[in-house]
């Protein structure tokens, strides 16, 4: 490995890891307001001319893909079904070639109104945040009433056929950890597959507190409560989810432990917010400006440079339990996930 960043090929870090999965932030705004992400008020929305515009995120996307090697595009935010121009975008970034694997990661809200406008326009498949079962637990949760709206986003993105349908729930101590085996028997029931996933020092409060997060090792203990649990034969490559057969199988259950059981070694990811910023890691503290060169006339050369000069510096790890780790100043809204 050279000391100094590659000026050709793939999105490389001094460690070896190549990145293929890009996460695109299209907005920070969110039509929930989840206790562990944001305040009941929500936050200071980046204003209009900040945000990249359709065609400045379909450019910086197919640079990624054309010229960096990205194979997968993961539209997040905030709530990317606010973003007007989504299905246009989904559009564009399909009929880039080679074409990459399409997702939208999403509360569910909407989802079923268009899922087969997506579909068409080719998004390949959903991941759906639902954190409880229960209608006033719901409600408590996200400060809004709209438990039935996410189970008809469920339905008909499954319906639209954005398979595997994927489940993402994140347990907290004292309010929902006792739905752990509740949301498995959801998910069997329906044939999506439900991922746990630890809550992580990224919300807007900067209120986490490790000791009441309820760990990877946690939700395995509740679920085996329920289930027989067997790992998964399948290799697991760079997925951030370790998987579980549930009673045998062909069924499975996923836990990402970013904090207490940690995939950086393997990580293949590199974001883009929503205002043209470049992540090398969901916990980084700096960040590498596209949009400034994209807007000030950089052509696609020199976004690719920029690009590959941003991920070549990412760390080893996040560092969560360095003493002298610093919670992004970014939440998780204005990251992307």
């Amino acid at each position: 490995m050279t000391a100094a960043p590659p000026t050709d090929g793939v999105l490389v870090d001094r460690y070896g890891r190549v990145a293929r999965d890009l996460r695109v932030s299209l907005t920070d705004k969110c039509n929930l307001r989840c206790t562990y992400c944001m305040p009941a008020e929500g936050l200071p929305w980046l204003a209009g001319p900040q945000l990249l515009d359709d065609h400045e995120v379909v450019r910086l996307v197919r640079v990624a893909v054309e010229r960096l090697g990205v194979t997968e595009v993961r539209f997040t935010g905030g709530e990317p079904l606010i973003r007007p121009g989504l299905v246009g975008i989904v559009a564009a970034v399909a009929a880039l070639e080679p074409r990459p694997r399409i997702s939208v990661t999403t509360n569910g809200i909407g989802l079923g109104r268009l899922a087969p406008a997506l579909r068409a326009a080719g998004l390949d498949r959903v991941n759906v945040s639902l954190d409880t079962l229960d209608a006033e637990r719901f409600a408590r949760l996200t400060r809004r009433d709209r438990l039935a709206d996410v189970l008809a986003g469920l339905a008909g993105a499954a319906a639209a056929g954005l398979t595997p349908v994927k489940v993402n729930s994140v347990l907290m101590r004292g309010v929902n950890d006792d739905e752990a085996p509740a949301l498995v028997r959801f998910a069997l029931a329906h044939g999506y597959e439900l991922r746990f996933i630890e809550q992580m020092p990224l919300d807007a409060q900067h209120g986490w507190d490790r000791d009441s997060m309820v760990t990877a090792e946690e939700i395995l203990a509740a679920l085996r409560t329920a289930f027989e649990l067997t790992p998964d034969p399948a290799e697991r490559g760079a997925a951030p989810a370790e998987t579980w057969l549930v009673d045998g199988g062909p069924a499975r259950v996923g836990v990402i432990g970013s904090v207490t059981r940690p995939f950086c070694g393997d990580c293949d990811r590199t974001r883009l917010t929503a205002d043209g910023q470049v992540r090398a890691c969901l916990f980084a503290t700096e960040e590498s400006d596209l949009r400034g060169a994209l807007r000030a006339g950089a052509d696609d050369g020199e976004l690719a440079r920029l690009w590959r000069t941003a991920m070549w510096g990412k760390r080893a790890g996040h560092g969560i339990d360095d003493p002298a780790f610093l919670q992004p100043a970014r939440p998780m809204s204005a990251i992307g996930g």
